[in-house]
C-alpha cells in the first residue's frame, strides 16, 4: 500500500488534527514510500525499532513516538534512535491522545470492554476535549472483581484505593496517567476511576475527595489501543502487521 495514502487514512480515522497534544502525532519520520508490513508497539525505544527491522516491516505504528514538543538537538538517544528509523527506511506513525480517546479503537473504550461496559458517556477532561469515557453496571459490582477481571485481561498486576464507594455502578477509564481527572470522576458521582499510574500527589487528592481508584499499569492499559488498530489495518487493507510487546512493569 502507498505510504501516503495510509497516512491519509490514519490522520481522518484517528481525528489527529483535533487534539491539543504535546505530542506530535502523524508521521513523524518518513521511510519506505510502499508499506507491505506493519510494527505496532507503544513506544518507541532502541529495542522497538531493533524488533520492527528484525521482523522486516516498513512502517511502525506506536503510541508513544519519538517526538514531543519539537527535538532541539538531534543527539544522544534521539540521534540512535532516529538513525536506526533512518538507516533502515523505516516510517514511523505516531498517535497519542487520539488513539487514547479514539471512541472505536483508543485504549479507553477498550478498558471499559475489558469489564463489558460500553462507553455512556466521554470523561476526562484535557484542553477542553474528553480523552477517556465512563460505563455503568447493570448491577453493582463489588471492588474486587472489578480489579480481579482487569488484572486476568491485562496480564497485569492492579492495585486499588478504595478511598470512595467499594461497591461499583459506574467506571471511568483514562489510559496511562490519567490521574488528572480525579476531581472530574467524584464531581460526576463516577464510583471508580481506572488508570495507568498513581503518583505521591494523586493518593493524596484521591484520598481527601474521597475516590476509589483502580492503577493496572501505564503500559498495560496503553496496549489495547495499538493492538485494536492493528487488527483494523489488516481487516481494511490486508497488510501483514505484529505487535512488540516491551511491557516496562510500570
Amino acid at each position: 500500500m502507498n505510504r501516503n495514502e495510509l497516512v491519509s487514512f490514519l490522520d481522518d480515522y484517528l481525528q489527529v488534527s483535533a487534539y491539543p497534544d504535546k505530542s506530535s502525532n502523524g508521521l513523524q519520520v518518513e521511510g519506505k514510500a510502499e508499506v507491505e508490513r506493519i510494527a505496532f508497539a507503544v513506544d518507541t525505544t532502541l529495542k522497538t525499532i531493533e524488533g520492527a527491522v528484525k521482523g522486516k516491516a516498513d512502517m511502525m505504528i506506536v503510541h508513544h513516538g519519538m517526538i514531543w514538543g519539537g527535538l532541539n538537538y538531534i543527539t544522544g538517544i534521539h540521534y540512535k534512535r532516529l538513525k536506526m528509523l533512518i538507516e533502515n527506511d523505516l516510517n514511523l506513525y505516531v498517535a497519542h491522545l487520539p488513539l487514547d480517546a479514539h471512541p472505536e479503537v483508543g485504549n479507553n473504550v477498550g478498558l471499559l470492554r475489558l469489564l463489558d461496559l460500553e462507553p455512556k458517556r466521554p470523561f476526562g477532561e484535557y484542553k477542553s476535549l474528553s480523552i477517556g469515557f465512563y460505563g455503568e453496571f447493570e448491577e453493582p459490582q463489588p471492588i474486587e472483581k472489578v480489579a480481579q477481571i482487569i488484572a486476568e485481561k491485562l496480564d497485569t498486576t492492579v492495585r486499588t484505593y478504595e478511598f470512595g464507594k467499594r461497591v461499583i455502578k459506574t467506571v471511568g477509564a483514562i489510559s496511562g496517567a490519567g490521574a488528572f481527572a480525579l476531581e472530574e470522576a467524584y464531581r460526576k458521582g463516577i464510583d471508580l476511576l481506572i488508570t495507568g499510574e498513581f503518583g505521591h500527589a494523586d493518593y493524596l487528592t484521591a484520598l481527601d475527595l474521597p475516590q476509589s481508584v483502580l492503577v493496572a499499569g501505564h503500559y498495560k492499559t496503553e496496549t489495547l489501543g495499538v493492538k485494536a488498530l492493528m487488527k483494523l489495518i489488516r481487516e481494511r487493507f490486508g497488510l501483514d502487521v505484529f505487535f512488540i510487546d516491551e511491557p516496562t512493569g510500570l
